[in-house]
């Protein structure tokens, strides 16, 4: 298997990422208490997953019995991991072989669960997962009137290629 659609998953996924929180940082001021925390929560929640899928994909083991911290992050701490882990991802599918890519690995959900999952599918789920989520983050930023980033892979696509 090509290693090529997971290296442009992950730097997707940075890219939209970065937007995200680029919209968020000039707007998180208009959004009610509430909402605020419903998005600080919503980015931790990716960010925890992204870094479980890390220690996974590495074969380490992990201190989280949830999928979330368990204090609630600042909007600065996130962005900054989002940026770090968003780099160790584009690295990790750099360094990635075909032969990698379809190694089983066996693994732990975060509610001690047994897993096993090809690092493909590891590297595929991070991607949805994250999608999915920015979507929600995305739908808030309308309702209350705020333009969201470009978060579709043509986009990125497309300014990767300008």
């Amino acid at each position: 298997m090509l290693t090529c659609p997971y290296r442009t998953l992950m730097r997707y996924k940075r890219w939209s990422t970065d937007g995200l929180n680029a919209v968020l940082a000039d707007n998180m001021d208009r959004f009610d208490e509430p909402h605020q925390i419903l998005i600080l929560r919503v980015l931790d929640h990716i960010q925890t997953v992204d870094e479980i899928f890390s220690h996974n994909l590495e074969g380490r083991g992990h201190d989280y019995a949830v999928p979330r911290s368990a204090v609630l992050p600042s909007f600065e701490t996130l962005v900054d991991k989002a940026r770090s882990i968003g780099a160790w991802y584009v690295d990790y599918t750099d360094r990635l072989t075909p032969d990698m890519v379809d190694e089983v690995i066996d693994f732990s959900f975060s509610n001690g669960a047994p897993a096993r999952m090809t690092r493909g599918e590891m590297i595929l789920h991070v991607a949805s997962h994250g999608a999915g989520h920015r979507g929600n983050i995305g739908a808030l930023l309308q309702i209350n009137g705020i333009q969201p980033n470009p978060d579709r892979i043509t986009d990125f696509l497309e300014a990767e290629r300008a």
